[in-house]
């Protein structure tokens, strides 16, 4: 199978729901659902090794118990947790609030960074490289690694040059009114000329590919939301798994749409059996 690198944050993070929908000022009720790993780069590499691929995660992690539990529950899922940096200190820790409609509102706690952008992402053997992360020193690394591998990126940021890839991917919950109407000329810039497709999520909605000649559109089927934490990376997971098969864009998309669409009647990543039914 392929191998596939995930740049990103790996978290614990503590699931509290909410018995009604959060808004300012309210006094809320809630139930502490536990904790569970998560954080972008952990939500996206685990369906791709439960899909079968051979997963790697460049992240960092802390010296705490909280460390040690993500990279176990990582390795158990199949996940390569060799070029996580362990740094001393707690690891990267979430508060995620959950709603009975399934919205997600996540605060983050702390966060466990390495102090400069992880240079070992130059020389590790990729065939698709994902970067889940809004750090900006990423950018020459991703330049250096186009010629090589298929390099996909989350933005924000969207600042000119700061993800050099072949496809960007966005939600619309984090665009401006302006990037919203018009994606493709606007994030576009963060990655290039090297851009073949700028990919917007709309939840529901489903998602977008716009290119220079054009848009495709896959709807989303209704689904009963649980849990919308992670639905996005899920999606990207679909996304990759499609893209490094081989599929063209409108088949990935509507394999990203899915993969997202059943994460969220879910609580947290689907299951193995879950993501293998969608194979």
């Amino acid at each position: 199978m392929p191998r596939i690198v995930v740049v990103g944050s790996i978290a614990i993070d503590e699931v509290v729901a909410l018995r009604r929908p959060l808004a300012a000022g309210l006094h809320l009720d809630g139930k502490e659902h536990g904790r569970r790993v998560g954080g972008g780069a952990a939500n996206t590499a685990i369906p791709l090794a439960f899909a079968g691929h051979d997963v790697v995660v460049v992240s960092a992690a802390g010296t705490d118990a909280d460390g040690g539990t993500i990279l176990r529950r990582l390795a158990e899922a199949g996940v390569d947790t060799s070029q996580v940096a362990r740094l001393p200190g707690p690891s990267t820790r979430s508060l995620v609030l959950v709603d009975p409609a399934g919205e997600r509102t996540v605060v983050n706690l702390h966060r466990c960074r390495e102090s400069g952008p992880p240079r070992r992402l130059r020389s590790l053997p990729a065939d698709a490289i994902y970067v889940r992360s809004r750090e900006l020193d990423l950018a020459r690394i991703l330049a250096e690694r186009l010629e090589t591998s298929l390099v996909v990126a989350h933005v924000p940021p969207a600042v000119a040059g700061a993800r050099p890839a072949h496809v960007l991917v966005a939600s619309a919950s984090d665009l401006s009114p302006e990037e919203g109407e018009r994606p493709w000329d606007a994030l576009r810039r963060a990655g290039g000329e090297t851009v073949r497709h700028v990919v917007v999520t709309r939840g529901g909605a489903g998602a977008e590919a716009h290119a220079t000649d054009g848009r495709l559109r896959v709807p989303a089927r209704e689904a009963a939301s649980v849990d919308s934490t992670g639905a996005g990376d899920v999606f990207a997971a679909g996304l990759l798994h499609a893209l490094v098969s081989g599929a063209p864009m409108e088949a990935a998309l509507r394999t990203a749409v899915a993969w997202g669409t059943a994460s969220v009647e879910c609580e947290g990543v689907p299951p193995r059996e879950r993501i293998r039914a969608l194979l």
